[in-house]
């Protein structure tokens, strides 16, 4: 398999009034292209940071990241901003959107602003939509943010992470906001995303969540612990009783 994500030795240090905490602690990560990767952890423990350091929200303090094969250390701030933009998406627990925008021009908004094609907005428009009704949220494309609920707007973020089609999703909680009907009908959604390529990697607390990802990574520290592969024949239930049963030896 070809690796999307390298990291090695990534330290990430924070300094609050002159004094320096370190959140990742020379840590060493592969995600290769296809996976569907959960980071799991105690709070404190350096899963979003984790997140954020690796996708270039955030800078890292020291190591090194490479996302397909490019050192992100070594591009500009435009170069990772249209790293960010074309070739990976995000989704968060906050569902950050315009609130002076519709559903469907918050999610065609990164391929508008996106430098890769100069796409007429007719078909950036037809894509937009296409998405939204592949995620069933198609009836809610002219309505304003606050006319959606949680479950329809989660997806309406899946959508806008697909718009450019990434080559990787990164996603913070994306269902610690959400009723578990909408949680499992996000996750039904990004299990389909990676099904057909995309590669994912998503911070969790739920391990309903995690037990549908293809690997489990529990950090504590700033660094990772442990790693669980769940047996991809056995069911859901199965999975997550034995990640459950996993996490309680990790310190859970």
């Amino acid at each position: 398999m070809n690796k999307i994500l390298e990291v090695k030795d990534l330290c990430k240090s924070y300094e609050v009034n002159k004094r320096k905490t370190t959140v990742l602690n020379g840590l060493d990560l592969t995600i290769n292209e296809g996976e569907m990767v959960a980071v799991m952890g105690p709070s404190g423990s350096g899963k979003s940071t984790l997140l954020y350091t690796v996708s270039g929200m955030d800078k890292m303090s020291a190591g090194s990241v490479k996302f397909c094969g490019k050192d992100m250390a070594g591009l500009s701030e435009g170069e990772l901003a249209e790293m960010r933009l074309d070739d990976m998406g995000f989704i968060f627990q906050q569902m950050y959107m315009m609130k002076n925008l519709s559903v469907l021009d918050n999610i065609i908004l990164p391929a508008i602003k996106s430098k890769r094609t100069n796409e007429p907005r007719k078909e950036t428009v037809k894509r937009g939509q296409e998405l939204m009704r592949k995620l069933g949220i198609i009836d809610t494309a002219d309505n304003d943010i606050n006319e959606v609920s949680g479950g329809q707007l989660q997806r309406a973020c899946i959508c806008r992470s697909m718009i450019n089609s990434p080559k990787m999703i990164f996603a913070d909680e994306p269902t610690g906001a959400l009723n578990r009907t909408s949680s499992e009908e996000v996750m039904e959604e990004l299990t389909k995303l990676n099904n057909e390529g995309t590669t994912v990697m998503l911070v969790t607390h739920d391990a309903k969540v995690a037990a549908k990802c293809s690997r489990v990574l529990y950090i504590v520290d700033g660094n990772i612990k442990g790693e669980f592969d769940p047996d991809r024949k056995a069911s859901v239930q199965e999975r997550e009783k034995s990640l459950n049963s996993w996490l309680i030896d990790m310190g859970w």
